[in-house]
């Protein structure tokens, strides 16, 4: 089965469910924007902007998988902040060092065979850019390899 990426426009391949191991990242390149993607243990995909607002580091694939309460999260491998999986928000801080939301992007998510996704509905989280649009083509850009 094939992992998709809504870019705002349409549905974008981006790797093969069996790219994805449970509670592990890889990232992916979806035109120029760089994407986090994760599958859970119970097989859910979540998508999120591979770069941490707090470092400005490229590497929130490499980043650990958890929970608070029922909440999926992700922990940046930086500084440690955690992230909501569901909308993005950091539980640690409110902004990032610039002033600015400390909030991910997230991206619409979706096995080809139309099986679990983050929310499963197109348009959550921001719009992909119109360069990402344009570009048309998606692939890995890097995935964790065994400890």
């Amino acid at each position: 089965m094939t992992v998709e990426i809504h870019d705002g426009i349409r549905w974008q391949p981006v790797c093969t469910l069996d790219d994805l191991q449970p509670g592990r990242g890889v990232a992916v390149l979806l035109g120029t924007d760089q994407v986090a993607v994760f599958r859970d243990r119970a097989g859910a995909l979540h998508a999120v902007d591979n770069r941490d607002p707090f470092s400005g580091a490229h590497v929130l694939s490499r980043g650990l998988m958890g929970s608070r309460g029922d909440r999926p999260t992700l922990a940046s491998p930086m500084y440690k902040q955690v992230f909501d999986l569901t909308d993005g928000r950091c539980l640690d801080e409110e902004t990032a060092p610039d002033g600015a939301p400390a909030v991910l992007r997230l991206w619409p998510i979706r096995d080809s065979a139309g099986g679990s996704a983050g929310d499963g509905t197109v348009g959550a989280g921001s719009a992909g850019s119109a360069a990402a649009a344009g570009a048309g083509r998606a692939g890995l850009a890097g995935q964790e390899g065994a400890a």
